[in-house]
């Protein structure tokens, strides 16, 4: 049977907290801005749904954190700032930034989550098929932010990059520290 490399599946566990945590945070600033700023009920609406979904996530990974005593990141509280500074920021921009900034995040995140299906071994075929399901919700995040106007042409195309890079980034950080 194949075995999951302890320190591996310690990383997994901990940067899947952080990335649900800090998708929460993404929608959660997009949603004050929203309910303060860009009055638009369509697309709040359309994100609190996905938010409930990120929440049914991080439930899981707040479990396995605790059941498996692994140190979540000490970076929590930055990404929880940028997190929503960067909901916040492209609610303001409209749907198009808003519905990218979904897009962007969770295309890197269904890659992220199929590489770590290639590392988990068959001794955490549980794990294995919450991330293979989550991956799954990512997926339709993305699907709807796309059919809800988000676009990476012209000017979004930096957009796009800033995001998808800073995602990388804090995954690889979060893994580690």
């Amino acid at each position: 049977m194949e075995k999951t490399n302890p320190k591996i599946l310690e990383e997994i566990i901990r940067v899947d907290h952080a990335g649900e945590r800090g998708a929460i945070k993404i929608y959660e600033g997009q949603l004050l801005a929203l309910k303060t700023i860009k009055q638009d009920n369509d697309l709040k609406d359309k994100i609190e749904k996905m938010k409930d979904h990120e929440k049914e996530h991080l439930e899981y990974f707040e479990k396995e954190i605790q059941r498996r005593k692994i140190k979540p990141t000490y970076l929590l509280p930055l990404w929880d700032v940028m997190g929503i500074t960067l909901g916040f920021s492209t609610a303001l921009l409209g749907k198009k930034a808003a519905m990218l900034c979904t897009a962007s995040v969770e295309e890197v995140i269904e890659d992220h989550y199929e590489n770590q299906l290639k590392k988990l071994g068959n001794d955490e075929m549980d794990l294995k098929a919450k991330i293979e399901k989550f991956k799954g919700d990512e997926v339709d995040h993305k699907n709807i932010a796309y059919d809800a106007g988000a676009t990476n042409e012209g000017v979004y195309s930096v957009m796009d990059k800033i995001i998808r890079t800073g995602s990388r980034i804090a995954i690889t950080i979060s893994e580690k520290i």
